[in-house]
């Protein structure tokens, strides 16, 4: 493909040779002849001086390079859809495959694809469109919007509800029993039957092996566009809000609520029963007992603020080293003290 020609594709501006032949892409440091990279963050402008490749992407305001340039407001963003001018996703079968399982109160929206051995229960609904795995299953009153991508192994359970472009990667669980059990006089846990569910609003994307589990009473419920990485835990009755960005192995405890364009980071806990305000980000490993205010950054356990946190984790090194002196002023201080006491000569 000609460089011009993705330039062209991508609304990019073009700097250099447009008949340049790009035949993939990929990162600097792998880069060579006939291909094109790209570069979203300024400080790695100066490894361009090392890299072979054709051509880069960049930002407008990045400077000028020894090779051709695609220059754009957001290069990260047209890197992202540069992709898809070089790698086809495998399409699936189209139609439905003869070792699908599918009731006869089933009903199937337009176009599906249905994989081998899926599994779709009495009364469900699905809509134009989707694509559905080999050993997807979906279990019964379950309602599926258009334009859905359920990979392998996914379970949707009763009653769930799915928005349209929802993808749901492998082995995702939607709707389980959340956690919920009443101690009895004997010491023993009584199950508190799960009569809830779970609402995915449209463009959402949820990881592999992550589950959300159903609500008690009411509905757990995760808002438009908002995208969950793997081995996610939502507890039952939170609310994830709106283009809210959860990263692998975060965890929300029940009745959890998280406002708009939350980011929670790797390995993230949440205590439940709390709110967490708009735009809250949380850093890798935070631990959050209590609610936090919309536009704070927090980090460390007790979650404290990010910068206040930096400050501490720097003081964490010298901490014996501080011990010890506080130690010796101590113990010259009390020398000094009984020097000076006229009752300490014994006279």
């Amino acid at each position: 493909m000609k460089l011009s020609e993705i330039a062209a594709r991508l609304g990019a501006q073009l700097r250099g040779d447009g008949e340049i032949e790009i035949h993939r892409l990929i990162g600097i440091e792998q880069a060579g002849a006939g291909d094109l990279t790209f570069v979203a963050n300024k400080k790695y402008i100066s490894h361009l001086k090392q890299c072979a490749a054709s051509a880069v992407i960049l930002g407008h305001d990045a400077p000028e390079v020894g090779i051709a340039s695609l220059r754009c407001d957001n290069p990260y963003l047209a890197f992202a859809q540069s992709i898809e001018l070089f790698y086809a996703k495998p399409s699936p079968a189209p139609g439905i495959h003869p070792t699908a399982l599918i009731s006869d109160s089933a009903i199937i929206g337009c176009d599906p694809s249905i994989g081998a051995y899926a599994v779709i229960d009495k009364n469900v609904v699905i809509g134009d469109q989707v694509t559905i795995y080999p050993h997807v299953t979906i279990y019964p009153g379950a309602r599926i919007g258009n334009d859905v991508v359920l990979h392998s192994r996914v379970v949707i359970r009763e009653e769930v509800l799915l928005g349209d472009r929802v993808v749901v990667q492998n082995g995702a669980v939607i709707g389980a029993d959340g956690f919920g059990f009443a101690r009895k006089d004997d010491g023993s846990y009584y199950k508190i039957v799960q009569s809830g569910t779970v609402i995915v609003e449209d463009d959402v994307e949820i990881g592999a092996n992550s589950t959300i589990d159903r609500a008690t009473i009411g509905q757990t419920i995760i808002r438009k566009g908002a995208k969950l990485d793997n081995l996610v835990q939502v507890g039952h009755g939170s609310v994830v809000g709106e283009g809210n960005l959860l990263a692998a192995q975060v965890g929300l405890a029940g009745s959890t609520i998280l406002g708009k364009n939350v980011i929670l980071a790797g390995q993230v806990g949440v205590a439940g029963h709390l709110s967490l305000g708009d735009n809250v980000i949380a850093t890798a490993q935070t631990g959050i007992p209590n609610s936090v205010e919309a536009g704070t950054k927090v980090s460390g356990y007790p979650a404290i603020e990010n910068m206040q946190w930096l400050k501490s984790s720097a003081i964490f090194a010298r901490l014996p080293e501080l011990v010890r002196r506080i130690r010796a002023l101590e113990q010259a201080l009390a020398s000094s003290s009984r020097r000076s006491d006229p009752d300490s000569s014994g006279s």
